[in-house]
C-alpha cells in the first residue's frame, strides 16, 4: 500500500468560511534563505497553504518542472493579464480578525526579503456559490481523482504530493448580470440556477461547455478552490485551481478566450480577470514545508 501523499492538506480540503490571499514581491534576495526557514516552520500547510512562484525560484537557482510565469493572453474583445508574483499565501480559517493577524505575523517572518503587495479577503457564499448566485465547482473531481487531478503522485521526494496553482482575481459586474432575464443567465452559465443542472441545448459559448474537463484532449480536470471577494474596488471571484501540472487549467483558459475555435466564453460578457499568477506549492514533511527541491 502507497504511503499517503504529503500534500498542503488545504489543497484538498474544502473552501474555508472565510480566507485571506496574500502575494508577495522579492526584494532581498541575500535575505530569502532566512525567510524561507520562517516560511518552512510557519506555514502548515492547513491554516496556511503556500505556492512559490517563478521568479523566487530563479532567485534560488532552482527548478521545478512545469513552474513558468503566468502567460498574459488576448483573445476577440478578451485581455487576460499576467500579474505574476514571487509568493503566494492561501490564509484559511473563520475569524476574519484572526486571518488578519496571522497574516501580520507572516508578513514579519518574511521581511526584508519578502515584500507584501496585495491582501485580498475572500469569503464562502451559502454553500459554496458564487456572487451570481450559482453553484461554483460542481464538476469537482472527489476522492482519489480529486488528489490525482491536482497533486504530483508520481514523483521523487521532495516532490511528490506538490502541486500547481492558478490564481486570478476576476472582477464581476453583478448590476448588468442582473438586468438580464434569468434564462440568458443560464444560457451564459450553461447551468440552472433554480437546480444546478446543466443545459443540455445551451450556447455552444456557455462557461459550462467551454470548460467541460472531459472535452478536452488529454481530459483537462482540475480542483477549484475558488471563492468570493468584495472591497469597496468592486466584488467578484477569487478564482483558485490545483493540478498536477499546469496544463489542465492553461487549456482551459486558452479555450475561454477563444483562442482554439473563435468562440469566447460568454462569461467574459459580465465578468473580467484583473490578475493571474502561478505557483508551485510544495508538498509537507514532517508538518512543515518540504523545501529540498529548491534549496540546494
Amino acid at each position: 500500500m502507497s504511503s499517503p501523499i504529503p500534500a498542503q492538506p488545504g489543497v484538498l480540503a474544502p473552501i474555508p468560511p472565510l480566507a485571506r490571499h496574500l502575494f508577495f514581491s522579492l526584494e532581498s534576495v541575500e535575505a530569502l534563505p532566512q525567510a524561507l526557514d520562517a516560511l518552512a516552520t510557519q506555514v502548515d500547510g492547513g491554516h496556511c497553504v503556500a505556492g512559490l512562484g517563478i521568479s523566487l525560484l530563479q532567485a534560488l537557482d532552482a527548478k521545478v518542472d512545469g513552474l513558468k510565469a503566468f502567460p498574459a493572453l488576448s483573445g476577440a474583445g478578451v485581455d487576460v493579464p499576467s500579474t505574476q508574483h514571487a509568493l503566494w499565501c492561501w490564509l484559511r480559517g473563520d475569524d476574519r480578525g484572526e486571518l488578519l493577524h496571522r497574516g501580520r505575523a507572516l508578513q514579519a517572518a518574511l521581511a526584508p526579503a519578502l515584500r507584501l503587495v496585495q491582501a485580498t479577503d475572500a469569503f464562502r457564499y451559502r454553500s459554496g456559490h458564487d456572487l451570481t448566485g450559482y453553484e461554483d465547482g460542481t464538476e469537482n473531481p472527489e476522492g482519489e481523482e480529486a488528489v490525482a487531478a491536482a497533486c504530483a503522485t508520481d514523483a521523487p521526494d521532495g516532490l511528490r504530493g506538490g502541486s500547481f496553482a492558478a490564481i486570478q482575481h476576476w472582477l464581476h459586474d453583478l448590476a448588468g448580470f442582473e438586468t438580464l432575464p434569468e434564462a440568458e443567465q443560464d444560457d451564459i452559465v450553461g447551468r440552472r440556477k433554480s437546480d444546478n443542472e446543466e443545459l443540455d441545448d445551451a450556447p455552444e459559448s456557455a462557461h459550462v461547455k467551454r470548460t467541460a474537463q472531459e472535452s478536452f484532449e488529454p481530459e483537462a480536470f482540475v480542483l477549484r478552490r475558488s471563492m468570493p471577494w468584495a472591497d469597496e474596488q468592486g466584488a467578484g471571484l477569487v478564482f483558485l485551481a490545483f493540478g498536477h501540472s499546469l496544463d489542465a487549467f492553461e487549456a482551459q483558459m486558452r479555450r475561454m478566450a477563444g483562442l482554439d475555435d473563435g468562440i469566447v466564453d460568454a462569461l467574459f460578457r459580465f465578468s473580467r480577470p484583473l490578475t493571474g499568477g502561478y505557483y508551485w506549492c510544495p508538498p509537507l514533511r514532517e508538518g512543515h514545508l518540504d523545501l529540498r527541491a529548491v534549496l540546494r
